[in-house]
């Protein structure tokens, strides 16, 4: 079968071509300020994005009408569990009214719907950003106004578990996982018999990373917030763009932090060895959900490519589960096995 995967992003469109689980084509279009400035919202973007996917796919060699599904990344749509969903109405609609938020990423599920329709081919998205899984109590907060949020790479995620416990000769519906997804962004999430029933991410908790600040103590960050020192957008851009390592250190390159460190710099040691201990932290406190019965603990995400991360990490959580390690990041890999699970029958597509 031969898929067509589209990934938007904030300045970039992804798009791969796939037959069966092998990529034929990999293509990443960058797009400038200049080229988005006509397009006052997200939404705005459709055919501009839609028009460079088929002169691009088209100019390889790959016509339109060659293709036997078009998945694209699921966008902010409402909480649903994960799996496999096909695009319909209702989706479209919420994405194009932006009901958790706009993002690049809406526009997956409606490039993909529009082509697939064009063509006569079904049209998925696959573990959209806003799978949520987490049981009841890991949403409690200790303050009634707010609710602890699911906010993972839940795509990375989903197809990282399943071939760990693939590794482990195993199902992932059968496996006790835990995965830290370490990038610009990090997310540590338990996934328990196939369900990311607790974790941290985003901009709300968790170990901090190159970009973003991660949990903070609650006390001190609400006298921050109100000293007066920094205005409410500066605030944010700390907690999620400027935040983490860059506060620190004046770079996001973790690489760059590892020369440093070998190169004798005693604070961006202590900031390496701080994140990499948050790390290990972070993911020892969820032993809890599954009462220590873990089968493996994953390490992935780009940050995962350096060896003093993957073995330190590693020594701090031996007790919990051997470790594996899946550098990178898999997202056109995911959305094109997720369409192929449905289409050759081994899962049945879910509905919006």
């Amino acid at each position: 079968m031969k898929l067509l995967i589209i990934n938007p992003g904030g300045f970039s469109t992804k798009i791969a071509v796939f037959s069966d689980e092998k990529e034929v084509l990999k293509k990443n279009i960058s797009h400038s300020a200049e080229d988005l400035s006509p397009y006052p919202r997200v939404f705005d973007q459709y055919a501009f994005r839609r028009d460079l996917v088929v002169q691009t796919v088209e100019e390889a060699g790959h016509p339109i009408r060659s293709f036997d599904c078009v998945v694209g990344r699921g966008g902010l749509v409402r909480p649903v569990p994960g799996g496999t969903y096909a695009v319909n109405q209702r989706m479209i609609d919420d994405l194009r009214g932006a009901v958790e938020g706009e993002h690049a990423s809406n526009l997956g599920a409606v490039i993909a719907k529009q082509l697939g329709d064009e063509i006569g081919v079904p049209s998925f998205v696959v573990d959209p950003v806003a799978v949520d899984e987490m049981m009841p109590k890991a949403r409690i907060s200790g303050i009634s106004d707010l609710e602890r949020p699911s906010w993972f790479h839940a795509l990375n995620h989903k197809a990282v578990a399943r071939w760990a416990a693939e590794r482990m000769g195993r199902r992932y519906e059968d496996c006790n996982l835990i995965i830290a997804h370490l990038g610009s962004g990090n997310s540590v999430v338990a996934h328990c018999r196939g369900r990311m029933i607790d974790g941290s991410g985003g901009r709300t908790n968790g170990p901090f990373s190159p970009e973003r600040s991660g949990g903070l103590p609650t006390y001190p960050l609400v006298e921050l917030c109100y000293s007066g020192k920094y205005t409410h957008s500066e605030m944010v851009a700390k907690l999620s763009s400027v935040g983490g390592m860059y506060d620190y250190l004046g770079t996001k390159d973790a690489q760059e932090i590892e020369r440093r460190m070998a190169a004798g710099d005693e604070k961006a040691r202590l900031v390496y060895e701080a994140f990499v201990y948050s790390v290990a932290k972070e993911i020892c406190s969820y032993a809890a959900a599954f009462e220590g019965k873990v089968d493996r603990v994953v390490l992935t995400g780009g940050i995962a490519h350096s060896d003093y991360v993957v073995r330190e990490v590693g020594r701090m959580t031996a007790f919990l589960a051997p470790l594996e390690v899946v550098a990178g990041e898999f997202e056109m890999e995911a959305l094109a096995l997720g369409a192929l699970r449905v289409l050759r029958g081994e899962e049945e597509a879910r509905e919006y």
